[in-house]
């Protein structure tokens, strides 16, 4: 049995390496061109808001005034949506689709737009049963949740690709 031990472990550790190798790494927050960031226009205790912070918070501080900031983050839009896309012809709801729209626009601190006005909108299908009305509600938060950090990692991805010193974001 002793044998065995240490050729278990180097099993076990078989598929960490191959991992490394191939260059997988956890999703990070991308490196700001800038310092200092302000937060405007979400909405009181905005999740999508309270996500933003927590992934900015360690590439950047975060500035209570626009006048403080490097560059403004303006909250245009913050929208969850709902609506039913397939029904029997008894109308017993089959089919949600879920929409979360997040309209943004990024601004030095004297109005100098340095990411136009832009819309990020995701959308994603879900079947739906009366008879479980509580878990498809728990879906449904957790479709949402999930497409929140997909819309609050595309704007990290954006905002990482400013250049401060051009009147738009590089591509």
């Amino acid at each position: 049995m002793p044998s065995l031990l240490p050729r278990r472990t180097w099993l076990g550790l078989l598929p960490l390496a191959l991992l490394g190798g191939c260059g997988f790494a956890l999703r990070q927050t991308p490196p700001m061109p800038f310092s200092r960031i302000a937060l405007s226009g979400f909405a009181a205790r905005s999740p999508l808001e309270a996500e933003l912070r927590q992934r900015l918070a360690g590439t950047v501080q975060i500035a209570d005034t626009p006048a403080q900031a490097e560059v403004v983050l303006q909250a245009l839009s913050d929208r969850r949506e709902r609506s039913v896309v397939a029904s029997t012809s008894a109308g017993q709801v089959r089919e949600l689709q879920l929409r979360l729209i997040f309209e943004f626009r990024l601004a030095s601190p004297d109005g100098r737009e340095l990411i136009p006005a832009t819309a990020l909108k995701l959308s994603r299908d879900m079947s739906y049963r009366e008879t479980a009305a509580l878990g498809k509600s728990q879906e449904e938060g957790e479709l949402f949740a999930a497409m929140q950090t997909d819309v609050v990692q595309q704007v990290l991805t954006r905002l990482s690709r400013v250049d401060l010193r051009g009147n738009a974001a590089t591509r």
